[in-house]
């Protein structure tokens, strides 16, 4: 404080205070849950938990959900959950299948060239007036 002709004036208080551009979720180890568990279990006064939460800067919603998942046995459950869909599991087959289906395309592709071929031969042996050998096929 510094004094100006006998009165009081407080000086400005400078904070160092930093902005996070995107707020981003907390994240709370099993431990600490675990930690956070024991101590709210100790409190026996009426408004020690609600001291502690202040403490530790928690929600009564972060306590009710941890004792749900320890009350359930989730000892993974006390971990962070991932967020987002659940990945589908991997069938072992599909990369056979997918495999095949590549290869029967390419076969595809190969019967129809040479089909293609074989109907130009015949085309061009007619207008050159050539007889080809009849072969023991259906067509």
């Amino acid at each position: 404080m510094s004094t100006v002709s006998d009165v009081a004036v407080p000086s400005p208080a400078v904070y160092d205070v930093e902005v996070v551009a995107k707020a981003t979720r907390r994240r709370f180890t099993a431990a600490y849950k675990r930690k956070i568990l024991r101590a709210a279990d100790a409190c026996t006064q009426p408004g020690a938990i609600g001291v502690l939460l202040r403490r530790e800067g928690l929600y009564s919603s972060h306590l009710t959900t941890w004792w749900a998942q320890r009350e359930r046995g989730e000892l993974l459950g006390l971990a962070p959950k991932r967020r987002g869909p659940a990945p589908k599991p991997k069938n072992p087959l599909m990369a056979k299948v997918a495999a095949l289906e590549r290869e029967v395309t390419r076969y595809k592709a190969r019967t129809e060239r040479a089909e293609a071929l074989v109907a130009l031969q015949k085309k061009v042996a007619e207008l050159l007036g050539i007889a080809l050998p009849q072969t023991g096929g259906t067509r």
